[in-house]
C-alpha cells in the first residue's frame, strides 16, 4: 500500500501543474477525476491501516488511523468541490477567462494537494511545511477575483496566518529542544521517535510547546482569539475555495494540534493539553455562537458556523475520553461534508440572486427547488438535528462529556450549540424558506460578482444554476446521511483506532 501514499501526494500536484497547460474545459475534466482518485485510494487505505496499525511509503510518509480520517475528509471534499466548480465558474472565452481558469484550477488542485499532504508526511517539521504551503497557496485563490473587498481579506490572512504560523515553527523548535535531552543534537521530528521518547521529555518545555501550537496552528484552525481573519476570507473567497478553506483546511490545522497533543500528554500527562484545548474551544464556541445570532452576509455566517464547530473539537478533546474522541473524529468528517455542501448552496443562491445580503434574499428554495433545498438540509445538519453525521458526533462529544467529571462543560456545550441553532435556523429559513417577489420574471437582479458574473443582470426564475452544482451537493448530503444513519464498520474501526492513538483516559 506505500504506493498508495506516493500517488496521493504526486497526483493533485501534477493535475495543478497540467491545469497551466491544458485548456480550461480539460482541467474541468480532470480536477474531478484527480479529486475522485483521491477519495478512492484514501478509502483503499482504511482496511490496511485498521489491520496492521500503518502503512508507509520510504521514511517521510507514513499514515496510521489517525492521518486517514484527515484524509478521507480532505480527498472527499477535494472531489466534490472539484465537481461544484464545473458547474459555478461561467467564464468568458477570452484571453481573461482563460487565464482566470487556469490560476482557479491550478491553485484548486495544489491548495488540496497541500492539505493531503499534511497528513502524508511522517514528522513535525514536513507538516509545519505542508501547512505552510497551504496558507501561500490559498491566499492567492482568496484574492483570485480581484475586487478591492477580495484584496484586503487575502492579505489580513496571509500576514495573520503567518504570524501563527511562525509561533508554530517556534513550536516545533522548542519540541526539538526538548528531545535533544534524549535523542542527541541531530535527529527527526518522526511521530513515532517523538512518541517513543515524549515521556523522557522536560514537563516545563513540553507545556510551552504545546500554547504556542495550539496558538500558532489555532489561527489556521480558526480558535478565538487568533480567528480574525476566517469571516473576511471565507466571505469574499470563490464559494469553492470558501469550502475548501471551512471544511478541510481548518481540520488539516486541527490535525496538526492533535499531533503535539499526543507527544504532550505522552511527556505531562493529559490533564494540560486538555486544558488548554478546554479554553481555546469555550472562548470560540460562545463567540461563535453570539455572532451566528446577528449576521447578515450568507457566507460570514458560514464562516462564523466553522469557529463554532472549531470550538465544539477542542471541548471534545478536552474531555479525554474514548467515546468523545470518537465523535470529535466523526465531527471532522461530518463537518467536511456539511460545510462543503452549505458553501455549495451559498454559491448557488449567489450566482442566482447576485447578493450575499440575507435581508434583500427572499424565496430562495422557490427559485432553487434542488440547491435550495439541500442548503436548508446542510443548515440543518450544522445544527446537529438528526439524521445527519453531525448529529451522532455531538451526541457522541457531549455524552463523553458527561462521564467527565467536569460534566458542567457538557451542559454549556450544549447550551451554547443551542444558541448557535437559533441564529443558523432562523437567517436560513428567512432567506429560503420564505415566499419570494410576486413577479420573479419582472424582478431583473444581477448575477454573482466576478468572474462567475457573465451577461450582467436578469430575471430570478425558477432553476438551478447548474446540474452539477446539484449533483456535488447531492453527494455531500449522502455523506452526512450515511455518516448519521449507519457508519460503514470499517470507518468504524478506523475511528475506535484513531481514538485510541490519542491515548484516551478510558
Amino acid at each position: 500500500m506505500g504506493a498508495v501514499l506516493v500517488v496521493l501526494v504526486v497526483l493533485p500536484f501534477l493535475v495543478g501543474a497540467l491545469s497551466y497547460a491544458v485548456p480550461v474545459a480539460a482541467s474541468k475534466v480532470l480536477a474531478p477525476v484527480s479529486g475522485a482518485a483521491a477519495f478512492a485510494l484514501s478509502i483503499a487505505l482504511v482496511p490496511s491501516v485498521v489491520s496492521r496499525g500503518h502503512v508507509t511509503a520510504g521514511s517521510e510518509l507514513r499514515v496510521d488511523a489517525l492521518s486517514v480520517v484527515f484524509l478521507l475528509a480532505t480527498s472527499f471534499l477535494y472531489f466534490a468541490t472539484a465537481v461544484f466548480s464545473a458547474g459555478y465558474l461561467h467564464l468568458g472565452r477570452d484571453a481573461a477567462g482563460t487565464r482566470y481558469g487556469r490560476r482557479f484550477y491550478a491553485g484548486l488542485n495544489v491548495f488540496c494537494w497541500a492539505m493531503l499532504a499534511a497528513p502524508l508526511v511522517s514528522d513535525l517539521a514536513l507538516l509545519w511545511v505542508a501547512i505552510e504551503v497551504t496558507t501561500v497557496v490559498s491566499a492567492l485563490l482568496v484574492a483570485i477575483d480581484g475586487t478591492q473587498s477580495a484584496t484586503e481579506a487575502a492579505w489580513k490572512y496571509i500576514l495573520i496566518a503567518s504570524m501563527g504560523l511562525g509561533i508554530a515553527l517556534l513550536a516545533t523548535i522548542l519540541l526539538y529542544y526538548a528531545g535533544t535531552s534524549v535523542f542527541g543534537a541531530g535527529y527527526e521530528l518522526s511521530y513515532v521517535k517523538m512518541l517513543a521518547g515524549a515521556h523522557r521529555f522536560p514537563a516545563p518545555v513540553m507545556r510551552l510547546t504545546f500554547v504556542l501550537a495550539v496558538l500558532g496552528y489555532g489561527t489556521k484552525m480558526g480558535l478565538v482569539p487568533v480567528h480574525t481573519w476566517l469571516p473576511d476570507a471565507h466571505s469574499e473567497a470563490p464559494s469553492p475555495i470558501s469550502a475548501l478553506l471551512s471544511g478541510a483546511l481548518l481540520a488539516t490545522s486541527f490535525y496538526a494540534i492533535l499531533r503535539y497533543f499526543q507527544v504532550t500528554a505522552a511527556a505531562t500527562g493529559s490533564t494540560f493539553p486538555r486544558n488548554v484545548l478546554l479554553v481555546f474551544g469555550l472562548a470560540s464556541l460562545a463567540l461563535a455562537a453570539l455572532y451566528l445570532l446577528r449576521q447578515r452576509d450568507m457566507k460570514r455566517m458560514l464562516a462564523y458556523s466553522s469557529v463554532e464547530h472549531m470550538g465544539i473539537l477542542a471541548i471534545g478533546m478536552s474531555f479525554g475520553v474514548t467515546l468523545a474522541f470518537v465523535g470529535v473524529l466523526l465531527h471532522v468528517l461530518a463537518h467536511a461534508a456539511a460545510k462543503g455542501t452549505a458553501f455549495f448552496g451559498a454559491g448557488s443562491v449567489v450566482a442566482k440572486f447576485g447578493t450575499k445580503d440575507m435581508a434583500a434574499l427572499r424565496g430562495g428554495v422557490g427559485a432553487l427547488p434542488w440547491s435550495g433545498s439541500m442548503l436548508v438540509a446542510a443548515v440543518l445538519a450544522l445544527s446537529a438535528l438528526p439524521p445527519f453525521g453531525l448529529f451522532r458526533s455531538e451526541f457522541l462529544i457531549v455524552s463523553g462529556g458527561l462521564s467527565d467529571p467536569r460534566y458542567g462543560v457538557a451542559a454549556v456545550l450544549v447550551g451554547l450549540a443551542m444558541v448557535s441553532f437559533l441564529g443558523l435556523s432562523w437567517s436560513t429559513t428567512q432567506t429560503m424558506l420564505t415566499a419570494g417577489p410576486a413577479d420573479p420574471e419582472a424582478a431583473a437582479v444581477g448575477v454573482a460578482a466576478g468572474r462567475v458574473a457573465t451577461g450582467g443582470s436578469r430575471a430570478v426564475t425558477k432553476g438551478e444554476v447548474s446540474p452539477w452544482i446539484v449533483v456535488a451537493m447531492a453527494l455531500g448530503i449522502a455523506a452526512l446521511l450515511l455518516l448519521g444513519v449507519h457508519v460503514p464498520a470499517d470507518l468504524s474501526r478506523l475511528l475506535d483506532h484513531a481514538a485510541h492513538e490519542l491515548g484516551s483516559r478510558r
